[in-house]
């Protein structure tokens, strides 16, 4: 994830985490990278002193609870939080990583069987926050980081409980993110049930899979109209085929007419299946294909003394049984594959290769400071030796 360096009104320290750059701003507040005393990494979110109200710390202070009860493998987890202070602050989990919008705006859409791959992710992860009664409410690209170890849900800043009747939010006001809305919470329906974090996921989906989302309009009162209105059906224009029945059925008009996030989550390996892949082989391959690029590498530890790569020792070469350890030798560092250039020591000991053509090979040439010979396959297979030869002369 990208940050940038910090300005001169920006906190140096809040709870003890050491602020060391920005990560992104919203509306409510600034999020910066902070480090813990023990040095654990944290995005430490700040509501800005011109919207800290009454009514900002509530809704602030519903989002820590909300994240003190929602739990899993996907999602940024809590770390701590200081409501009532001066500068409100919330800390959780640093996700190494860009979020979804910026990967396809980069990168492009994602082939089908990622797309479907998210989709059993996120699915999987929504379920188990509905288990706990909650409601996402806000799931979007922006919302979606792609780490080390996979996609992760983060801000729940708008969640709520499914089963409460009470919002925070005003009468006729509507909060959420537009591009991802379902209709009944573009129309202001309370309320919010989890199909509506299914219609979200089904925008997700499609905004991965073809760059664009289920409606587009110039101006915002424009596209509530599209959303609001069951007549237009949303752009599925670019989806590939195998995913069109599945985005329909996430994204239709009426709550009840979409599926069930466990029927996501069989749909999307329908699909991964198809292709011949597993599903664990899929998500492997999706974090491999928007895991950080070496743009995102850790900086060498200090600038006096950079870390450069160690050049990988390939296997030992075999030997005959009765060739004396001391005559084993360390070969010559062979690239099997052409890679960026390795550093080389320049007093690496240079080996000849013994010849096909010639009618007596080559004894290998010593080096002058071989390698350790417990890192290689004939000290093993000598160590072995001994033993089974101590093994037998022992008298116990």
């Amino acid at each position: 994830m990208q940050t940038t360096p910090l300005s001169p009104e920006d906190p140096a320290e809040l709870g003890g985490f050491e602020l060391l750059g920005r990560i992104g701003q919203g509306g409510m507040g600034q999020v910066y990278l902070g480090e813990s005393p023990g040095g654990e990494p944290a995005a430490v979110k700040v509501i800005k002193a011109s919207v800290v109200d009454s009514e900002a710390r509530l809704r602030f202070a519903q989002e820590i609870e909300v994240l003190k009860t929602v739990w899993g493998p996907r999602i940024a987890a809590f770390l701590d939080a200081a409501p009532e202070a001066e500068r409100p602050w919330l800390a959780t989990e640093y996700v190494d990583g860009p979020d979804l919008r910026r990967h396809i705006t980069t990168h492009g859409p994602l082939p089908a069987v990622l797309v479907a791959s998210l989709g059993a992710t996120l699915a999987e992860a929504l379920a188990a926050v509905h288990k706990q009664g909650l409601v996402h409410r806000d799931l979007k690209p922006a919302n979606i980081l792609l780490g080390p170890n996979g996609p992760k849900i983060i801000d729940f800043g708008l969640a709520v409980f499914s089963e409460a009747g009470v919002t925070l939010t005003a009468p006729n006001t509507v909060m959420g993110t537009p591009t991802c809305m379902a209709p009944e919470q573009a129309s202001g329906v309370k309320p919010l049930t989890s199909p509506v974090d299914v219609y979200a996921l089904g925008a997700v989906l499609l905004y991965a899979a073809t760059g664009h989302y289920p409606y587009q309009a110039a101006n915002v009162n424009i596209m509530f109209h599209m959303i609001t209105d069951g007549s237009k059906d949303p752009d599925l224009t670019g989806a590939p085929q195998e995913l069109v029945p599945l985005l329909t059925a996430m994204l239709s008009y009426a709550p009840t007419d979409r599926p069930a996030l466990a029927e996501v989550v069989q749909q999307c390996r329908t699909v991964i299946e198809a292709h011949g892949m597993k599903v664990a082989q899929a998500r492997r391959r999706l974090t491999t294909f928007t895991a950080p690029g070496p743009s995102h590498a850790a900086p060498p530890l200090s600038p006096e003394a950079p870390t450069v790569p160690m050049p990988q020792q390939p296997p030992a070469p075999t030997l005959p049984l009765d060739v004396p350890a001391a005559d084993a030798y360390t070969p010559t560092l062979e690239s099997p594959e052409p890679g960026p250039a390795t550093p080389t020591a320049p007093t690496a000991p240079v080996v000849l290769k013994p010849s096909p053509a010639a009618p007596t090979p080559l004894k290998p040439q010593r080096p002058a400071a071989p390698a350790p010979l417990r890192h290689s396959v004939q000290a093993r297979k000598m160590a072995q030796q001994l033993r089974e030869t101590y093994a037998q002369s022992a008298a116990f």
